[in-house]
């Protein structure tokens, strides 16, 4: 069963640049302007929250871990 999630509009005001460049990157990439915004405001609040790691950080060292768990341990030694 598919999530559907609940989209609110809203209006705001950007500089003329940085929208010109979003929307060529999504037309770029095959994708809607919208898209490309939402994923864009996630990550600026996922790097502003500070009570816990970036998940992309926490996969990053959730590899090196399994990588190199052998060498850490030696190391830790």
């Amino acid at each position: 069963m598919a999530m559907v999630t609940k989209r609110e509009k809203f209006s705001s005001q950007a500089d003329e640049q940085i929208l010109a460049g979003a929307r060529a990157l999504a037309h770029s990439q095959g994708r809607q302007f919208q898209s490309i915004l939402e994923e864009a405001l996630a990550e600026y609040l996922e790097r502003h929250q500070v009570e816990r790691p970036r998940a992309h950080v926490m996969e990053a060292f959730g590899l090196s871990m399994d990588e190199f768990d052998d060498l850490y341990k030696k190391l830790a030694q």
